[in-house]
């Protein structure tokens, strides 16, 4: 398998509206959660990371007309555009469009806004965005639940391993709309308190909504430092439409198998970076899989805390703190982290530290029981 490598990158987010923002916001412990009332929906106040639409619409101005777009689609073209500003040379119509998102314009079923019904169709999400940068070819649309965006990368790897493209740009990309907020509440996951992943008083999730982008190739960039993606694997554990496997056993086989592609050893992972959304049963079967994994030494964090679970995007925007982990040698600690509450133990990073790391792991769980796993490695000079 080829190697894909990880180029310019962009997270807009309630952090900030680029990655440096969103980095320094993390380093300095500043988390995007807010308490939120809705009591149409639910009684009871929840923490969750939204995006103010008025700066939305004050950076969105600078590129396009603001009423013309839903509020998903002006974050998913604001993220991509960070991308092409930086790669004035690129030409849209030899670069393949990923877009990875779980619920995509699902928000148009409550508030249309005289928008056409068709642009809740996913396949229309894509034509907007490429017909707005002139993207030649057909976007390809990753909806896999939570584990979309970080199947983007994977997905254009084996796109790239075909030959079938060279360069591409990933975007993964959610909302905190009405459908997602009452779905979780009706599963009563949603937390009263900002999350908590893998703590011992956790009592559910943060939702949180954010757009992440990345340029990808196949070939190798002309610099000295540069992450790539060098092992994925997903597995389905079809244990539930909405639990995870009790043994963690789909994760357990997306980690063995993208080792196994990576030809590394599970004690060559000097980082992981985990789903950890803080619900009960997700928590325990990552420490199942990651122990049944020989992981549980390696240096662990839940990005949630910062960000809530911004579901498709979340993880594509943790890939690229990933990414920026190992090129600036530090890790971040998982916020809100207390005591530990699941039954394995696991090497939660409880504060901000300076390591070099060679090899990273990115993991992550959804619906339906689909698993991921993605092996990074770092090729420094």
């Amino acid at each position: 398998m080829k190697k894909l490598y990880l180029l310019d990158d962009a997270i807009i987010s309630p952090l900030g509206f680029s990655t440096k923002e969103n980095i320094q916001s993390i380093r300095e412990g500043n988390s995007g959660l807010k308490l939120q009332q809705r009591p149409e929906i639910t009684e009871n106040p929840f923490f969750a990371g939204i995006i103010d639409e008025t700066l939305l619409n004050q950076a969105f101005s600078e590129i396009g007309s603001s009423e013309k777009f839903t509020k998903l689609e002006k974050l998913i073209i604001l993220a991509v555009k960070l991308i092409l500003n930086k790669n004035r040379n690129l030409d849209p119509t030899k670069t393949a469009l990923i877009i990875a998102t779980t619920k995509g314009n699902i928000d148009l079923l409550n508030e249309p806004g005289g928008f056409p019904i068709n642009r809740l169709k996913l396949s229309e999400l894509g034509k907007v965005v490429a017909n707005f940068f002139g993207f030649a070819q057909t976007p390809i649309i990753v909806s896999n639940a939570c584990i979309s965006g970080g199947l983007g990368l994977a997905v254009a790897r084996r796109l790239g391993n075909s030959e079938k493209i060279k360069n591409a740009i990933v975007v993964g990309a959610d909302l905190v709309s009405d459908f997602v907020i009452s779905g979780f509440n009706s599963f009563q996951a949603l937390s009263t308190k900002a999350c908590k992943p893998f703590s011992k008083d956790r009592d559910g999730i943060s939702l949180g909504e954010a757009a992440a982008a990345i340029m990808v190739s196949t070939e190798k960039p002309e610099i000295s430092n540069v992450i790539s993606l060098i092992g994925d694997a997903s597995a389905n554990d079809a244990n539930h439409i909405s639990g995870p496997s009790r043994t963690g056993e789909g994760l357990y086989k997306s980690i063995q198998k993208a080792l196994k592609e990576a030809s590394i050893s599970a004690e060559e992972i000097g980082f992981l970076s985990a789903h950890g959304t803080a619900t009960v049963y997700n928590d325990e079967m990552e420490s199942m899989a990651f122990q049944r994994s020989a992981l549980q030494k390696s240096p662990l964090h839940s990005l949630k805390g910062f960000y809530g679970h911004t579901l498709g995007a979340s993880a594509l925007i943790e890939s690229i703190i990933t990414k920026h982990s190992m090129l600036n040698n530090e890790i971040f600690a998982s916020k809100n982290f207390e005591e530990l509450g699941v039954s394995k133990p696991l090497n939660v990073i409880q504060k901000n530290e300076k390591k070099e790391i060679r090899y990273a792991l990115k993991t992550a769980s959804g619906f339906g029981g689909c698993n991921l796993a993605l092996v990074f490695k770092a090729e420094k000079q």
